[in-house]
């Protein structure tokens, strides 16, 4: 199918899979959904990055430097489909484009799809599908986007606030002087007969940073034998945390949330949306609540598209007005271009 449409298109094709997608008329699990950018005023160049196994940059600078080069001046946007890779994280792609472009807004998504073990997730640059590839689009001229992240809201977070006191990447080592499970336990959060925190998937941290920027969310994957945690993300030592709750309730609610501030923006040319799998799994059996609430909001009259990620990428805001580009779990983000 992608052959087919990068033969008859005529334009660069790019995107990923996932596990469910929507757009207006459509949504669900076995779609393909389509998104064409248009401009009198801006311009385009997709690219795509060689393998990558390793948390070198060089893949990614190399792919950078040849699309940079076709144009006089330097891009004021990007758009990003990063591959799920086991061994690199989220945070290193964001951190690595931010050195590599100057800072410039990143906003995207990490692949997924329908696989328990998202095993066949691919990043797609015409009619090639990679599993280790990372693609992106750069957009130059008269390009003007604004974000808005959603996660996890305040009532749904413990009032007890923790400070990281050892961290190595994603693994949370410890919390306020003590091993992350006995932290857990502090609060309340119960543990089965063999020791293990229960339901340890549907309590995320919520991080600040501590830096004047939208605190972030962080899933907890696992929680070690000694008794860290590996998470989504890395967790640095002296930021500040708060345990929330993910459930069908708060992933529909912080939808509302952000669809209002979408609404109340000036009409925009168009919307990307991404939104975290793991919102996705928190639905249960009404996992296409969500896409309803996005579509009955936005209904038809201004193109939008819905995607499902392993890790959505999109700039929070600081007490400044600057942005930061973040790497994001169990959180919807959109860009109003």
């Amino acid at each position: 199918m992608l052959a087919a449409l990068a033969e008859k298109l005529p334009f660069p094709l790019v995107g990923t899979t996932t596990a469910a997608c929507a757009a207006p008329g459509m949504m669900g699990q076995t779609h393909l959904a389509l998104m064409v950018l248009t401009s009198d005023d801006a311009e385009f160049e997709a690219a795509v990055s060689d393998p990558i196994s390793t948390t070198d940059e060089a893949p990614l600078r190399a792919a950078y430097d040849a699309a940079a080069g076709k144009h006089s001046g330097p891009p004021v946007f990007m758009i990003s489909f990063a591959p799920l890779l086991m061994n690199i994280s989220g945070d290193f792609f964001v951190k690595a484009f931010d050195a590599i472009t100057g800072g410039i807004p990143n906003f995207g998504t990490v692949s997924v799809d329908h696989t328990n073990d998202y095993h066949e997730s691919k990043t797609i640059m015409g009619a090639g599908a990679f599993s280790d590839r990372y693609v992106f689009i750069l957009l130059y001229g008269n390009v003007r986007p604004s974000f808005f992240v959603a996660n996890i809201s305040e009532e749904k977070a413990f009032r007890e606030k923790g400070v990281v006191t050892a961290s190595a990447g994603n693994q949370l080592q410890s919390v306020n002087n003590m091993p992350v499970s006995d932290y857990l336990s502090s609060l309340g959060i119960l543990k089965d007969a063999e020791g293990h925190i229960i339901g340890i998937n549907s309590f995320p941290f919520i991080l600040d940073y501590r830096d004047d920027t939208q605190p972030i969310v962080r899933v907890m994957f696992a929680i070690a034998p000694d008794g860290s945690a590996v998470c989504g993300g890395e967790m640095p030592v002296g930021s500040t945390l708060t345990v929330g709750k993910i459930d069908a309730e708060e992933v529909l609610n912080t939808t509302e949330k952000i669809l209002r501030q979408v609404l109340r923006q000036e009409k925009a040319g168009g919307i990307l949306i991404f939104s975290c799998v793991g919102r996705y799994f928190a639905l249960g059996y009404e996992s296409l609540e969500e896409m309803k609430k996005v579509s009955n909001a936005l209904g038809g009259g201004i193109p939008w598209h819905m995607t499902y990620s392993g890790g959505e990428i999109a700039p929070v805001s600081g007490l400044d007005g600057k942005l930061a580009n973040r790497s994001h779990n169990d959180t919807i983000v959109m860009c109003l271009l």
